[in-house]
């Protein structure tokens, strides 16, 4: 079995300590991972502050063209890595998964190599001119979760390095080896020091987060976690995007025909079997549409296969580890205590992996735990109501705020109804459908700061006035 290490300036490093990786599909072990010492961490932020001198000062066209050539050895290598994001998330290869992962990886890292951040003149008159400009902010700790593995390293690597930033990288110990060859591999374009990882449990993302020579931390996880960002990063005054995951609300308009919708709004609540933080994760339908809707998602769920991720077919794949399909087996469990309606699912599948089927639940409403709390599984609460109003109260009832969809014909009425939810997005017709050139951010404890395009291009610089006399 092999043990996968870690990268500080451009070389592959060993340790005498090492985890195992096991595919959550299986339980078999896939390999194991060397784990960095806290004088590891030291050397990677020292390595990246001595790379940014020399990658700050490259031309704009020169850090466009090397993203470029990333982009490139991304694409190349994307069947092998998107092997490697199935047998350690569990998402399967085909639809919307692990090669639909890689794409984005591709299509995340051109899209920064793509932007420009020009001079901007902030006042001019016949006594002065204020020119703001954009400088890098230095090195960037990028702590990343295991839901989608690559592609949200990706989010915080290629906007820090197109800015003129170098990375330390924490993956998450459930999904590090991924992470790990996709670095080793876009390393062979890359001046070595601009991009590094460390590995190991949450002890080193603290280290990584408490340096003082770390400027910029970018965070992608929960709530709980990123409060003991906010907390950790004072002592370096680093600048924090956080974003802290979410409990969507999705809300079906009166009127609005459910066998048209039922296949987005599947897909919105179950990519990647609900573990994506902008999934839609709570459902609210008009009383008199209400076994419409849900029959509708019915028949869609009855057509998707779940199984391991690297058969041929499958659509769906296991929760990513036990802690989680712990956490959406106890919900569920509380909400069949409590009343609610089972209409699919609702127990695990039992055999290997972490396999908890596509489970609609009916009946139920804000106030239970399935509702109130983020499922981050294949779980879907559906609530129904009288009115918009109550709707919309609902929507908004919850500390989260990261995502909403409204759904409906009459587009006007989804608008009006979208500027009433509290949110950093609100998705009409669609729902988790980000964009690359689209800023993507939280309200409320869903985090700040924001991601993607060139608002998510500006979270990575500084800027700086020059004012000069005339």
């Amino acid at each position: 079995m092999a043990t996968y290490k870690f990268m500080i300036d451009g070389k592959l490093i060993d340790s005498e300590k090492s985890f195992e990786v096991r595919n959550p599909a299986t339980g078999e072990v896939i390999g194991s991972v060397a784990v960095s010492s806290p004088a590891d961490v030291e050397n990677a932020v020292q390595s990246a502050k001595k790379a940014q001198r020399s990658w700050a000062a490259k031309s704009d066209e020169e850090r466009k063209k090397t993203l470029m050539d990333v982009a490139q050895v991304l694409n190349d290598n994307a069947p092998y890595l998107a092997e490697w994001i199935t047998k350690e998330q569990g998402k399967p290869l085909a639809g919307p998964g692990s090669l639909f992962e890689m794409q984005a990886c591709v299509g995340w890292t051109q899209v920064p190599a793509s932007l420009d951040l020009p001079v901007e003149v902030v006042f001019e008159d016949d006594t002065r001119r204020d020119e703001l400009h954009r400088k890098p902010l230095g090195v960037v700790g990028a702590i990343t979760p295991w839901n989608w593995p690559l592609m949200i390293a990706i989010w915080q690597i290629s906007p820090s390095l197109r800015a003129g930033n170098t990375v330390v990288l924490k993956p998450s110990e459930y999904t590090t080896i991924g992470t790990l060859e996709m670095i080793r591999l876009m390393n062979t374009v890359l001046p070595a020091g601009v991009l590094n990882v460390v590995t190991g449990d949450g002890s080193i993302g603290a280290l990584l987060i408490e340096n003082k020579d770390v400027n910029k931390i970018m965070f992608t996880g929960s709530t709980k976690t990123g409060r003991k960002i906010i907390d950790a990063s004072k002592g370096n005054m680093a600048r924090l995007t956080l974003e802290c995951g979410g409990n969507d609300p999705a809300i079906v308009l009166p009127g609005t025909d459910a066998a048209k919708i039922a296949g987005d709004l599947f897909w919105g609540a179950f990519i990647n079997m609900g573990q994506t933080c902008a999934c839609a994760k709570r459902l609210y339908v008009h009383e008199n549409d209400y076994e419409a809707v849900i029959g509708a998602l019915d028949a869609v769920s009855a057509q998707m296969p779940m199984g391991n991720g690297m058969d041929d077919g499958i659509v769906l794949g296991p929760i990513q580890n036990k802690m989680q399909f712990d956490i959406v087996k106890s919900l569920v469990d509380d909400a069949k205590a409590n009343g609610a309606r089972i209409v699919r699912g609702g127990e695990p599948l039992g055999g290997e992996g972490y396999f908890y089927p596509i489970t609609l639940v009916a009946d139920i409403d804000n106030g239970t735990r399935l509702v109130d709390e983020e499922q981050f599984g294949p779980v879907l609460p559906i609530i129904k109501y009288k009115t918009i109003e109550e709707a919309i109260e609902k929507a908004n009832d919850s500390d989260s705020g990261l995502g909403a969809s409204v759904w409906g014909t009459d587009l006007n009425e989804a608008a009006r109804v979208a500027k009433q939810i509290v949110s950093g997005t609100v998705w009409i017709n669609q729902h988790g459908a980000i964009h690359p050139m689209v800023p993507f951010g939280g309200a409320k404890d869903s985090g700040y700061g924001v991601e993607f395009g060139v608002e998510g291009l500006k979270a990575v610089t500084q800027p700086q006035i020059i004012s000069i006399k005339k």
